[in-house]
């Protein structure tokens, strides 16, 4: 049986695997371009934790642990999947407020945004690197790590 006790069909599993892809794919997309535009690390990583539940109410938290991530089944309640949304979730925090407290080591004020340029890239020439980038990356791994464990335990009861 796969799914939710096997109570998904044919037709909610095939949607489900057409459209987590695009949805992974535009929250990387919005977390990418937040730090020049709307979006960035909290919508992105919402968008994110929407496609895994899906993927969780219709495949159930076995399937997402054992097929997708490749990782063992211990048989008990309590999954290790669950144990690593805490960890991302910890080590998504201490890169955004490690990335905010960076700039007070060089002497500017909290947050302050530092801006790279590096040129010479093919096919695009100039790329603009940002430190809000690495802000937002924290926020988007602390929102996954965060959503996922509320989500694990709630599905697992």
């Amino acid at each position: 049986m796969t799914g939710s006790d096997g109570r998904t069909t044919v037709i909610t599993q095939t949607v489900t695997r057409l459209v987590v892809p695009i949805t992974l794919v535009t929250a990387i997309a919005l977390l990418l371009r937040g730090h020049n535009l709307p979006g960035g690390g909290f919508i992105g990583a919402v968008l994110a934790v929407a496609a895994f539940a899906l993927v969780y109410i219709i495949f159930g938290l076995d399937y997402l642990q054992r097929d997708i991530l490749g990782m063992a089944i211990d048989g008990s309640d309590s999954h290790g999947l669950v144990e690593a949304y805490r960890w991302m979730g910890a080590i998504g925090l201490a890169i955004a407020v490690t990335s905010s407290l960076v700039p007070i080591a060089f002497g500017y004020p909290f947050l302050t945004e530092g801006v790279l340029f590096v040129e010479h890239i093919p096919l695009y020439g100039e790329i603009e690197v940002a430190s809000a980038f690495v802000f937002d990356l924290g926020v988007f791994f602390a929102v996954v790590g965060g959503l996922l464990t509320i989500v694990g335990e709630v599905g697992a009861e």
